[in-house]
């Protein structure tokens, strides 16, 4: 591992847009506080849920108001760039075997499930190999803090 390495921006710099925020309508597929930090995908109009394993990563849950609600659906906010932490997750096509390397783009990987905090965990990636040149949303990882083995930690930014 380096000495010197790249670290999460949670910065004044920050894209964050205000959207709809649910897997679907309807009150069983709002998401919760819990759902903070998750990956997010566009989900319908002007509306974000959370990833599945496998999809491109569009942003991070950022916050979430619980409140009253919009049409059916809490408002929250979505960032759009920056670095997270992640745990690494294997190839898209075998979750939970292979490596990832430094440069290498990745996707959604093993998903906590919605309204289940990550408990201190960080969301799952995995390197993207299916059709890896079509992917429209980029992330990948610019550090590694372990080997790039499935379990091991890095940071990836939006590209």
């Amino acid at each position: 591992m380096a000495k010197f390495q790249f670290k999460e921006t949670l910065d004044q710099l920050a894209q964050i847009v205000t959207a709809r925020i649910a897997d679907g309508s309807g009150a069983s597929n709002q998401l919760a506080d819990a759902d903070v930090g998750k990956f997010v995908k566009l989900a319908g109009d002007s509306q974000y849920g959370l990833c599945a394993v496998g999809n491109e990563i569009e942003g991070v849950l950022d916050s979430l108001n619980e409140g009253p609600t919009q049409d059916g659906y809490q408002l929250g906010g979505v960032r759009k760039n920056g670095r997270v932490k992640v745990t690494l997750d294997g190839l898209q096509a075998t979750p939970g075997t292979g490596t990832i390397a430094v440069g290498d783009y990745v996707v959604a990987g093993t998903v906590v499930a919605r309204g289940t905090a990550l408990g201190g965990a960080f969301p799952k990636v995995c390197k993207a190999t299916a059709a890896a040149s079509g992917v429209v949303h980029l992330w990948r990882v610019v550090a590694l803090y372990g080997t790039g083995a499935v379990g091991q930690v890095a940071l990836i930014e939006r590209v």
